[in-house]
């Protein structure tokens, strides 16, 4: 953020309550000269399991960030996850795009007249995943997504995260006998699986299971922007592959790599500050672009 911008603190808040609660930060748009009215309004999806408390911190530092820049951005706990009610066990693909569509719904009503496009979704990793699916299936699309890092095969995703459990399973007597392939057919019968202490829901898993970003193009446009090792690499190979077909199909695809470290996956908590400075970077062109 600028030094002396005056933007005001997260407002926490539950969206609706009981079984139905979800618990959000709500950033106000900052208003001044140069942008004496809201910019626009973004929806915030936070990974999947653990990398979602590994990355509250660049969440934070980015949602404040827009904010400064003239942004409503509101960050939503999806169900069963951080402060929101219900338990991780009990959350479903289809209850997640519910939580985006009720927290765009939200962000549409607090703006009223001062929002003149739909919000748009930024989503990181699985929550870029979900950012696609909302997109393709919202009545009204998004003015456009925003991807960090994205899972571009939930397949490839689900098998990463059960190898958590194999893991733990090879200091126990069965040594994970049967590997990541027993423990899907385990959740093909309908049994839930407690890996490194999240309980995934059968259901849930199949969902993941199933997505492919190259099958979501989405119907608005798109910021692609990948964390990699050092300055000057190019694009992952999967990514660049999507990226390359979006925009063949006609769709307006920006993309960008830069470096950091992998702040989601970090055993202490990270930052990546050219992550931070790439996104603002994108959506303050976007604007004068606009304008």
């Amino acid at each position: 953020m600028k030094p002396g911008a005056a933007a005001q603190p997260p407002q926490p808040f539950f969206l609706d309550g009981g079984a139905d609660a979800r618990f959000c930060l709500y950033y106000p748009p900052v208003s001044s000269p140069v942008a004496p009215l809201c910019r626009g309004a973004i929806v915030y999806l936070h990974p999947f399991a653990e990398e979602m408390n590994k990355s509250r911190r660049m969440a934070s530092l980015q949602a404040a960030a827009l904010a400064a820049d003239g942004y409503a951005v509101l960050r939503v706990d999806l169900h069963g996850c951080g402060d929101s009610a219900g338990d991780f066990g009990d959350a479903t693909w289809e209850g997640w795009l519910a939580d985006v569509e009720r927290a765009s719904r939200w962000l549409r009503q607090h703006l009223g007249d001062a929002l003149t496009e739909a919000p748009a979704i930024w989503g990181l990793r699985l929550g870029a995943l979900l950012a696609l699916d909302h997109a393709r299936r919202a009545a009204a699309p998004p003015a456009f997504v925003l991807l960090w890092q994205p899972v571009t095969s939930g397949a490839v995703f689900l098998t990463q995260f059960l190898r958590l459990a194999v893991a733990s399973q090879m200091l126990t007597a069965d040594g994970g006998a049967g590997g990541t392939a027993a423990l899907r057919t385990r959740l093909a019968t309908g049994y839930a699986l407690e890996i490194a202490g999240y309980l995934l829901n059968p259901a849930l898993a199949t969902a993941i299971d199933t997505l492919d970003a190259g099958t979501l193009p989405p119907p608005c446009p798109v910021h692609w922007l990948e964390v990699v090792p050092e300055a000057g690499r190019p694009l992952p190979a999967a990514a660049a592959r999507i990226v390359t077909r979006w925009q063949e199909a006609g769709i307006l695809v920006d993309a960008h790599a830069v470096p950091g470290p992998q702040f989601w996956a970090t055993q202490e908590i990270a930052t990546c500050p050219a992550l931070l400075d790439q996104t603002r970077h994108v959506l303050q062109a976007l604007h004068h672009a606009a304008g």
